[in-house]
């Protein structure tokens, strides 16, 4: 006997309407395509699960979901970006169901989803859920989203994205990689060559400037207009190169980079206004996701308040 899926599982549990309730919160389009979330007047604000996670530790969350869910209520994020801490593939069907019932009632939607601890960790079993995406498009589906986290490292994932994206594509998902370092994407020009090699409309970017400010690489204007048919998603953090910095990151170009992590508000680390005056040129109306671990920064309730009270203001345009 063949064991179910996720999914049938979830239908048994909650029934094809309500699934179908669920997907309507954010609907997947027959041919999804980089411009699909493009069609609003201005930009979306998302809160990532990682705000309640610590820099170090991508399974550990402070927060429980319905607090997460709290805070963009109280300060008016429209959806939230899910994290294995919270739900991952590795969550029973009813964690699921009651994490994506808990969201839809909020009036919230899922911008994306991480599906599992190793592409954070962006080690080297991240680029696994390329080998067999059908848990990540599952959990994505009965989520209500349509955009799925994935991670790459070796020229062997280009083809394992290719046709992972066509497994996706059948099910209205996209597929985006973060501009992140030590990965095939940690330089705008490699980011730039693998988009094209995997060559997929529903393949593309969750464009994060700090990663490429820590691998000195120009994540400005121009880097924006350079990934303008790819750009799915935008990440933001914040980070203060400094030789005294509390954490290292390692990367490929550069070595280990000291950074200490900082507010999206404070001076000294990535300049935002010009990351905003390039989204705004290229018509950007997508998703802007804090993604931001504040352990050490500040509480994360403040952090989230002076996040939120920050980036509204460039939303607009």
């Amino acid at each position: 006997m063949v064991a179910p899926t996720r999914r049938q599982l979830l239908e048994g549990i909650l029934g094809l309407g309500a699934i179908g309730l669920l997907n309507g919160c954010h609907p997947a389009a027959e041919d999804p395509s980089p411009s699909k979330s493009n069609s609003e007047d201005i930009m979306k604000l998302s809160l990532s699960a990682r705000v309640a996670e610590s820099f170090s530790s991508k399974e550990r969350a402070d927060l429980t979901l319905a607090q997460i869910i709290g805070l963009a209520q109280e300060h008016g994020y429209e959806a939230v970006c899910m994290r294995a801490s919270q739900v991952g593939t590795h969550s029973p069907p009813e964690r699921v169901q009651e994490a994506a019932v808990s969201i839809a009632q909020a009036g919230l939607t899922v911008s994306m989803v991480t599906g599992d601890f190793a592409v954070p960790r962006n080690d080297e079993q991240g680029p696994d859920g390329l080998r067999n995406i059908t848990p990540y498009l599952d959990l994505t589906e009965a989520l209500g989203s349509d955009l799925i986290r994935i991670c790459m490292k070796k020229e062997e994932d280009i083809e394992w994205a290719a046709r992972a994206s066509d497994e996706a594509r059948e099910r209205g998902i996209r597929l985006a990689h973060q501009a992140h370092c030590a990965s095939l994407f940690e330089t705008v020009q490699g980011a730039l060559d693998t988009l094209k090699r995997v060559g997929r409309s529903n393949f593309g970017i969750i464009y994060e400037p700090a990663n490429w400010f820590i691998a000195g690489e120009d994540y400005g204007a121009e880097t924006i207009r350079s990934l303008e048919p790819w750009i799915m998603n935008v990440y933001v953090q914040n980070h203060l190169l400094t030789p005294s910095g509390v954490t290292v990151v390692e990367t490929w170009g550069r070595g280990g980079v000291a950074v200490d992590h900082i507010g999206l508000w404070e001076e000294g680390g990535v300049d935002f206004e010009e990351v905003f005056r390039g989204l705004d040129a290229i018509g950007y109306r997508g998703y802007v996701t804090v993604h931001q671990a504040f352990a050490g920064v500040m509480p994360v309730e403040e952090a989230v308040a002076r996040s939120a009270r920050y980036l509204k203001p460039f939303l607009s345009g």
